[in-house]
This record gives structure tokens, C-alpha cells and sequence, in this order.
């Protein structure tokens, strides 16, 4: 068979088919020609979840007619001239309208603003027709019509539109994030309308608009440069996560990518302190030379490679895990929501009331007198309290020292345990509910990752020790590790064929359940043993020990004892949740409680 030139029409298909490959693709290529535009305004209309009509409407520079002419033809461009190391733009191929005009019915209209009149141009089916003057505004709308029935088998690959409609969606709200300064408007006969007014230089602000209030109030901002690549952004605290990894933005040099590298990054990140399943939100920008980034990799442009992989991740990796260590240790804001509407109250309160802060001034009716620090003399309850424990060795100080009459604690002082499990304190403008277990957990983790990096934890010898009967391979894998595990303070030896003997524990974990301990590390590490060994996963071995040692639920514990507790989380870093991101505490202010009762 003759080799032949392909028609352009053809070609301009072929290329449809790795740039445009939904609708919600089309409307990123078209938003991203209005930003680079300079509009400050920008309107999406869809109809049909988007292949029946597509609309997109800026107030940006605009084009004369040389310029629509050309602006439907492949690889015609403004925004680069010899080389890609220097892009500075969202677009820079030429081939986003010529590949939308190749499958549908498009139309341009456009006005510079120092122009008199507008033009138009129609492209069907990938047939040009002639420039015509039309009336318009300054700036340029991009009509998208019947979108893939020239190619109608690209029809059958299309979700519902409702899916596809969502999909426009969030292409809208990271554009929306990534230019805080353009008020997006997103409507038509498929949706209800969605408004993002501008916010100017607040991204906060913008982010609140799209994330939802929440994660203004659980956000911990990002601020690190590390050689001449620098992160900024904001971190959820680990708290508040969601349940899959749509609420994590990523920006490169203003660019919403979807890098693999980046994704995983945040997952690393946020290792041990959220649950299995569930996903941070963050949003991350990077901003570098664009010599050290290769946006041309991606026929959508929605991945990137860096030249220094390794030197990002470290970047965000450290950024993020630095900013958690300052300010992660709180707990989620939405806690307190979610144990509001788990009361049931006999009434409703008036929902049209203010929501505002609670203050003694303020508050409608007050039952006593308000009082400063937690002088209040404990519950009668708690005076039981007061007997020996089951366990002798203190895990914590249990005798601190006398606190200071002007000291402030942010979780308060202990006045109750409740169900032997639930620390109840009360802090200067509400209260705490701390659950013992997660939150040791917690500490004596991070005790134990903070000694790994120093020296061997301490062990204690087993008087006798422990055989275990576990199966062979088990063993086999254990073994492996061996010198892995003294490190963290747990001597094991080979005991026959099927069996192992632990002749050491770590020290700060006091008893431990040698056997489920055992079992539980052999299940891990066949789960995802590779040949680097364990020395990567010694933080994920540390947790798992400090859950088998620390205090039990059930354990009842004295006021001293409590409080030594709440003292420490409040200097321990990421004490908030526990290893598995489980929330340690939830606080619940005074003007929450006042709202159970209908009283605010």
C-alpha cells in the first residue's frame, strides 16, 4: 500500500482525539486561552453536560481578523516563538481550536479593545468559513456546538451529562484556585449557576469559595524555598480529610496539573497520621524557572516532569510535615460539628439566629458566675478517682509540677473519665473530650520515632521470654529484620522452624502483648516487604508497637495522671490525631453548647 499525505482535516482529528478527549477537556483549552488573554471576567455556559453547547465568555484582549484567520489553523501561536524552555503561558501548541473546529461546530467572536467592531469566524466539521464583522463586546466568546458529530463514535466513550457536567465543574474550580484575581461563572440549562467572585491577592479567600468555609478554619499555610523552588499553599490539618483525593490541588508555575509525583508527595507527607481510606485536602503551588520544568509531556498538559523529581518531593514532603509539626497538632474544626448533629435534642433551635462567638456579656442567660483558669474545685465523681491503678509504672509524670498561676492550657484542666476511656476537660471557653488510648498512642510514637534517630530505644529482658508459633515464612520474613527490630528495642531470635522468641520489648511500651505484637508486625511486613528492607518502614513499625503499648481503654486513670497526659499532648507535635488519623480530641466551644439548648 502507497505511503499519502493525510488531508488536514484528518489531521486536525487525529489530534482532536489526544487533546479534546470530553467536553470538560474543550473547556479547559478555552479557559485557559481566556487567562492568558489577561481577562478578568470569564463565563461558561454548557448545555447537555456540554456536547450540546459549550460557551466561553472573557473580557481578555480580544483579536482582529488576521488573528481569528489564524487562530483556527494548526500550530498558529502568540505564545512562544522558537523554544519550550521558557513557557510562561497556560497554552502553546497552536492545536486546541483547530482540533475543536475538526470535531464540532465552532464559532468565535472577537473585539480588541481598541477596535471599532468585531469579527467572526465558523469552523464545522474542521470546514473554514470566511471572517464576517459581527457585533461584540471587548474581549472574545468561543461557542462550541455538537461536539464530536463529526467523529460521532467519540460519542459512544462520553459519560452521562450529568458526569460530564461535573467534570466542567471541577475544571472551573481549579482554574478558580489557580487565579484568585478572575471571577468565574459557571451556568446553563444542565446546572444550577456556580460564582466565584473575585478575591484579588486573598487565595485563602478563594479557596474557601471552593473547599468550603472548613478548610479556612483547618488549613495550615505552606511557606519553604529550597534551591530556587519555592511551595506555597495551605495543608488540611490531618483531621480534616476526605474520603478519595479530588479535594488536593496542585499548581505548577500557575498550571493545575494532576502529577503523579506531586499526588504522591502528599501521601507521604501525611504518612501514619491519617486513616487508611481517607485523604488529606491540600493545595500546593510551585513556582520555579520553567527550564526546570517540561510541561510538553501530556497532550493536555495535565502532567509535568522535573528535571530534580527528588529535590521537589523533598521540598513538599518537608514543607508539609514541617507545617504539621507547627500547627497540626489541633483538631479538626468540623469534630464539633459532627458531635453536634449527633445530639438529638427535644427542640430544634431557631435556625435563623446568629452564629455568633459565645461570651458571658453576650449570652442570654447565664447559670453561674464566670470564673478564670480552672480553679474549680474537681466532680464529687472524680474524687473516686483517686485509688491505685491496674498498671504501677507511670506512663507519663504523675506527679507534675504545680502549674502556673497565669500558665494557659489549651486542653484545659481534667475534671472527669467517663466509660474508663474519655478524658472530659474543661478549657478557659469551653470543653475537651480527649480519648486516653488514641492519644498516648500518640505520644509514645512519637517518643519512640524521635529515639530512632538518635540511638537504640531502650529494652527490657524478658525474664522468660516468649515463643511464638507463627508459620514458617513468617519466621523467615521476621528473621530478615532482625537487627531492624533491635533497633526499636525488640530482640527476637529464631526458635525451630515455626517459632520465634522475643527476649526484649522496648522499655516505654511496659507490658506488651508479645504474641499479637508479633503476629501483627509478621502480617506487615509480608504485606509489603521489598528488597530496601525494613529500614524505610521503621516509623510504620514504631506505630505499631506504640499501639500495643500504650493506655488502654478501659483503664482508669487518677487526676494527675490526666492532666500530666493533656500537658503532654500539648507540646507533643501531631498529638491531634492519633497514628491511624483518628482524632485524638474534639473541642467543643461554649457557644456550640449554648446552641444545643436553643440558647444563642
Amino acid at each position: 500500500m502507497a505511503i499519502r499525505q493525510l488531508s488536514e482535516t484528518l489531521i486536525n482529528q487525529i489530534a482532536a482525539g489526544e487533546v479534546i478527549e470530553r467536553p470538560a477537556s474543550a473547556a479547559k483549552e478555552l479557559i485557559e486561552n481566556a487567562l492568558d488573554a489577561g481577562a478578568t471576567r470569564i463565563e461558561i455556559a454548557t448545555s447537555g453536560g456540554g456536547k450540546a453547547l459549550l460557551r466561553v465568555s472573557d473580557n481578555g484582549s480580544g483579536m482582529d481578523a488576521a488573528d481569528l484567520e489564524l487562530a483556527v489553523r494548526r500550530h498558529c501561536t502568540s505564545k512562544i516563538s522558537e523554544t519550550l524552555e521558557d513557557i510562561r503561558t497556560l497554552g502553546f501548541r497552536g492545536e486546541a481550536l483547530p482540533s475543536i473546529g475538526s470535531v464540532a461546530r465552532l464559532s468565535i467572536a472577537s473585539r480588541r479593545r481598541d477596535s471599532a467592531g468585531g469579527h467572526e469566524i465558523a469552523v464545522a466539521g474542521g470546514k473554514i468559513a470566511h471572517i464576517r464583522p459581527a457585533a461584540a463586546n471587548p474581549g472574545t466568546i468561543v461557542e462550541v456546538r455538537d461536539l464530536f458529530f463529526a467523529t460521532p463514535a467519540r460519542l459512544k466513550f462520553l459519560k452521562t451529562e450529568k458526569a460530564e457536567a461535573g467534570a466542567i465543574t471541577e475544571i472551573v474550580k481549579r482554574m478558580a484556585i489557580a487565579f484568585p484575581a478572575v471571577r468565574f461563572v459557571l451556568s446553563g440549562s444542565d446546572r444550577t449557576t456556580l460564582e466565584f467572585p473575585a478575591t484579588g491577592d486573598d487565595h485563602l479567600a478563594r479557596m474557601a469559595q471552593v473547599l468550603g468555609k472548613e478548610f479556612r478554619d483547618n488549613a495550615i499555610a505552606l511557606d519553604a524555598v529550597r534551591e530556587e523552588i519555592s511551595l506555597t499553599g495551605f495543608a488540611g490539618v490531618p483531621t480534616f480529610n476526605r474520603g478519595n483525593s479530588a479535594h488536593q490541588y496542585a499548581f505548577v508555575n500557575g498550571r493545575p496539573v494532576q502529577d503523579k509525583l506531586i499526588l504522591s508527595a502528599i501521601r507521604g507527607a501525611y504518612a501514619e497520621t491519617i486513616p487508611s481510606g481517607r485523604h488529606p485536602v491540600a493545595v500546593l503551588s510551585i513556582t520555579l524557572d520553567p527550564a526546570l520544568v517540561d510541561v510538553n509531556v501530556h497532550p493536555a498538559k495535565s502532567d509535568v516532569r522535573f528535571r530534580d523529581p527528588g529535590l521537589v518531593r523533598g521540598l513538599i514532603v518537608g514543607a508539609i510535615r514541617e507545617a504539621l509539626a507547627r500547627d497540626g497538632s489541633r483538631a479538626a474544626t468540623t469534630g464539633a460539628s459532627d458531635m453536634l448533629r449527633s445530639f438529638r435534642p427535644g427542640f430544634q433551635p431557631n435556625s435563623q439566629r446568629p452564629q455568633t462567638a459565645w461570651s458571658a456579656e453576650t449570652s442570654p442567660s447565664r447559670p453561674y458566675q464566670p470564673t478564670t483558669g480552672f480553679g474549680e474545685r474537681p466532680q464529687a465523681s472524680l474524687d473516686g478517682l483517686s485509688m491505685p491503678t491496674a498498671r504501677a509504672e507511670p506512663q507519663f509524670s504523675p506527679q507534675p509540677a504545680a502549674p502556673e498561676p497565669n500558665a494557659r492550657y489549651p486542653l484545659g484542666a481534667a475534671r472527669a473519665q467517663i466509660h474508663a476511656n474519655y478524658i472530659v476537660a474543661q478549657t478557659e471557653d469551653g470543653l475537651v473530650i480527649v480519648d486516653q488510648h488514641a492519644a498516648h498512642e500518640r505520644l509514645v510514637f512519637e517518643a519512640m520515632r524521635k529515639a530512632l534517630h538518635s540511638k537504640r530505644l531502650a529494652s527490657q529482658v524478658l525474664l522468660i521470654p516468649e515463643i511464638i508459633d507463627i508459620p514458617e515464612e513468617d519466621c523467615d520474613r521476621l528473621m530478615q529484620h532482625a537487627a531492624e527490630l533491635s533497633e526499636l528495642g525488640l530482640a527476637i531470635e529464631r526458635f525451630g522452624p515455626g517459632a520465634i522468641a522475643v527476649r526484649e520489648t522496648p522499655a516505654m511500651l511496659g507490658e506488651v502483648d508479645a504474641h499479637g505484637l508479633i503476629r501483627q508486625l509478621a502480617d506487615e511486613i509480608a504485606e509489603w516487604d521489598t528488597a530496601s528492607g525494613l529500614s524505610a518502614k521503621l516509623e510504620y513499625v514504631a506505630a505499631t508497637m506504640a499501639c500495643h503499648g500504650s493506655v488502654r481503654s478501659g483503664r482508669r486513670l487518677r487526676p494527675e495522671e490526666m492532666n500530666a497526659l493533656l500537658r503532654e499532648m500539648e507540646v507533643t507535635p501531631g498529638s491531634g490525631q492519633c497514628n491511624h488519623g483518628r482524632p485524638t480530641y474534639i473541642e467543643l466551644k461554649l457557644s456550640d453548647i449554648e446552641r444545643l439548648f436553643g440558647r444563642s
